[in-house]
């Protein structure tokens, strides 16, 4: 069976199943966890798989991690149950397509994780325990952990999301389910709301008698499922255009998005080179630039899920690339911008293909302009979730899915409380 070790373990002296990885969320040396080796995707069996649905291509690449672990019926099965919308290509001009990882439940590219993460955790609890999910989001992640989780039984899941610093419809969704999910808002930023998860994890006693993992996409369950989509885009780009190897554009603020994307690179999915996007939170960028990480408090911006400061992910991008600053950079280019420039490109996006984008989606066709890319650029999330931001630059109302209009109809539920990890302790012990 494939086993799992961490990224702070460079010479694989422990190694851990994957329930053990998935429960634990971090690895003990407070490591990300990476499969043990990288299966090969066949890239003939994936083209047939998904010109049949996603959920078959979906259910085909699950099986290459975790197919010793449950059998082929119960893979297609959870991903069928996963995987019931689309994820269609739009075409913007003649060099950039339009990935739309938004017609999930919550409306953002975190379905296709949370969902399957939700499925997976049930399956390898098998209600026979109580899990704590805690999770620490700058938007999306919140909202689609509560939806992947609700009701999965024995499973409880805490979301903490910095006060303010959401959209209303983002807050709406993560505390209006009730039920077995608890939301926590937070005075501070995301980047606070990350450290008190950090500082959870950190404590082991606590964590371990409370059965405590993570549901942001430093846990592998969360993270692997994501390459799938990847594979999927190519596919219907590939029939698309007859290329072989496109320019991949990721709006990246935690970097689980990218990594994931790098995953399938390794896998043997044929990239030309991917592009992270970036907002004013552009450590990356600056260190694809200079060679020195440099961690800082985030900055509050529009295209909030992009509001990271510290990068979980950086940690499993080195991993990837052997630790190896040269090859990285031949393999990924960096680009930021500012609130007034997202606003800007929202415009001009409108104004020349008729399509409206979140900022997110308009960061990435931003940094596809300035490479020049030739392939396709991932739209994260339905613009009707920041029509805080896209009415007053278009001057009209965003339609908003029945499902966003549906979370925005309820009571919000929540618990404040300041950065403070003791609070956040009494919220687990009260539930």
């Amino acid at each position: 069976m494939m086993r799992y070790y961490s990224t702070r373990d460079a010479n694989r002296q422990s190694f851990h199943s994957l329930k053990e990885a998935a429960f634990m969320g971090l690895a003990p040396d407070g490591g990300l966890f990476m499969p043990e080796y990288v299966p090969h995707a066949d890239l003939e069996q994936v083209l047939q798989k998904a010109s049949s649905s996603y959920a078959d291509m979906a259910a085909y690449l699950a099986s290459l991690f975790f197919g010793e672990e449950f059998s082929a019926d119960v893979l297609r099965s959870l991903v069928q149950h996963a995987y019931h919308f689309p994820c269609p290509l739009h075409q913007l001009d003649e060099n950039l397509w339009m990935v739309e990882l938004f017609h999930g439940p919550t409306c953002a590219f975190k379905d296709f994780g949370a969902r399957f993460m939700g499925a997976m955790l049930g399956q390898l609890g098998e209600g026979d325990e109580q899990l704590t999910v805690l999770t620490a989001t700058s938007g999306d992640t919140g909202s689609a952990v509560a939806a992947g989780f609700y009701g999965v039984p024995g499973v409880k899941v805490v979301v903490l999301y910095p006060n303010g610093k959401v959209s209303d419809l983002q807050e709406s969704q993560m505390t209006t389910l009730g039920g077995n999910i608890r939301a926590v808002r937070v005075d501070g930023t995301f980047d606070d709301c990350q450290a008190l998860v950090k500082q959870m994890f950190n404590d082991r006693e606590f964590r371990v008698t409370h059965n405590i993992t993570s549901a942001n996409s430093i846990n592998l369950l969360r993270w692997i499922p994501q390459s799938f989509y990847y594979f999927y885009a190519w596919s219907l780009w590939h029939k698309a255009t007859g290329g072989v190897a496109p320019d991949v554009v990721v709006p990246s603020g935690n970097y689980g998005n990218i990594t994931a994307g790098m995953l399938a690179a390794r896998m043997g999915l044929p990239v030309r080179r991917f592009i992270c996007a970036s907002n004013a939170n552009d450590v990356i960028p600056q260190y694809l630039v200079s060679g020195e990480y440099c961690p800082r408090p985030s900055l509050h911006t529009i295209a909030n899920a992009m509001d990271v400061g510290a990068p979980s992910n950086y940690e499993r991008m080195m991993c990837l690339y052997g630790n190896n600053y040269q090859e990285l950079c031949s393999s990924l280019c960096g680009w930021s911008c500012t609130d007034d420039e997202i606003r800007s490109a929202i415009a001009t996006i409108y104004q020349r293909f008729g399509y409206v984008s979140d900022p997110h989606t308009a960061t990435g066709w931003l940094a596809a302009q300035h490479y020049e890319a030739q392939g396709f650029s991932l739209s994260t999330a339905h613009p009707a979730k920041f029509r805080e931001v896209i009415t007053p630059v278009l001057h009209q109302d965003v339609t908003i899915p029945l499902t966003l209009q549906q979370a925005m109809n309820k009571e919000k539920r929540f618990v404040s409380i300041d950065v403070d990890v003791e609070k956040l302790k009494a919220i687990i012990d009260a539930d």
